[in-house]
């Protein structure tokens, strides 16, 4: 029986079951971001920058999955084929998310020291890069990042539905040939993004492994999320059919390689700066590991790390869905804790600290996306019908 022959889209059960929790993630999303809304009233700095570290995993989240579906076009393989649909329609939440984008923008002065002329004027290093480091730039090379970000997600997922309709290998081909390029924009736009947006926040450091580290994390927490949303829907039909440990096994070891990845360039990273002791580089880390935030560090280099990779080493782990969810779970929590220590550090001066708003600003933007999120997950089947190796794809699995 072919794949186009078999019926992939979401069982009725399935989508009585997003039906309710939808709602549930809009409304939770909503207070939440209504409730930060009041807070930014009485502490407009503290609600940027805790929005700005939130906003910037849901932005992860959907650009590592555009990644994770080019990647798949490009070399193929049944892990691929598998969590392709979730995705896609991780991929489809970018136009949420520019919109998301707006809070950023206004935050500008409160969270970006050379958009404040006194400071550009006191200061030669950020002086020097001012040319690049201005508010008319920042906007227009963000309103680029979007573009460029959705037109591939666009063409990406209509030659995709359009792969479902008619079949065949030209499809595939053309979904081949734009993935390579996007792969490179990707790689680009979000090295810049992440200067931008994260590393400007301190305008006199820089690091050139900076851009590398938000690349390894944004597919690591991709990754994670589409094995969290995979074993979820394996409770229900088509799922409960197709997705077998093998799948699961094919996943947990990519998943293994990109925390290797992850670790490898945040060790490179601190080894280039401790080996160069540079009087403009070894501040950003004298800040982090200190008052507080040093626990923060070991808690990355024991749970986004060790932990996983030990557990990750596993094969039966790797096959056994709880499991492999605990510690696809377990990366997410991480990766939102990685952020906080990237960008929070910067305006706490050296002390650390936890606002209320710093919990309610990633469940407010969590919510919002969840809903966009399952929205888009249920307009298309949960499999690719058209794909012409999606029959090899789930023989491999059995």
């Amino acid at each position: 029986m072919s794949g186009v022959a078999v019926d992939y889209s979401l069982s009725p059960e399935l989508e009585q079951d997003i039906r309710v929790w939808r709602p549930r993630f809009l409304i939770i999303g909503a207070l939440s971001l209504a409730l930060c809304g009041i807070g930014a009233f009485f502490t407009p700095a503290q609600f940027f920058q805790s929005y700005l570290w939130s906003y910037t995993f849901f932005v992860g989240v959907s650009l590592g999955c555009m990644a994770l579906a080019m990647l798949q076009f490009l070399t193929g393989g049944a892990w691929g084929v598998v969590i392709r649909r979730i995705c896609e329609s991780a991929s489809r939440t970018l136009p949420l998310l520019a919109v998301l984008f707006v809070p950023v923008a206004t935050g500008i002065p409160w969270l970006y020291r050379w958009s404040d002329p006194k400071v550009v004027a006191a200061d030669e290093i950020i002086r020097h890069k001012h040319v690049y480091l201005n508010v008319p730039f920042f906007l227009i090379r963000a309103a680029f990042y979007f573009a460029g970000w959705m037109t591939i997600a666009y063409v990406l997922n209509r030659w995709s539905a359009e792969q479902d309709r008619v079949g065949g290998r030209q499809l595939h081909r053309k979904l081949q040939l734009i993935s390579g390029p996007g792969l490179v924009f990707w790689g680009f736009s979000v090295t810049f993004m992440a200067v931008d947006w994260v590393m400007s926040t301190d305008p006199r450091w820089y690091s050139t492994m900076f851009g590398l580290l938000f690349l390894a994390g944004q597919a690591l927490s991709s990754l994670a999320f589409a094995i969290t949303v995979t074993v979820i829907l394996m409770r229900w039909r088509p799922f409960l059919d197709v997705i077998t440990p093998r799948h699961l096994h094919d996943l947990g070891k990519l998943l293994l390689a990109f925390v290797m990845v992850w670790a490898y360039f945040s060790f490179s990273q601190w080894l280039i700066i401790w080996s160069g002791n540079m009087a403009e580089e070894i501040p950003w880390y004298v800040e982090r590991l200190r008052g507080g935030w040093q626990y923060v560090a070991l808690a990355l280099i024991l749970f986004h790390f060790a932990l996983p990779f030990l557990l990750l080493l596993s094969r039966e782990l790797k096959r056994a869905a709880p499991l492999l969810t605990s510690v696809s779970v377990c990366i997410l929590v991480m990766r939102l804790v990685d952020l906080y220590w990237l960008v929070a550090p910067d305006f706490r001066k050296g002390q650390f600290g936890v606002s209320w708003m710093d919990f309610a600003a990633p469940v407010g933007l969590g919510g919002l996306w969840l809903w966009f999120f399952t929205v888009q997950l249920g307009k298309r089947p949960l499999l690719p019908v058209g794909d012409p190796h999606l029959q090899e794809a789930l023989e491999h699995g059995r």
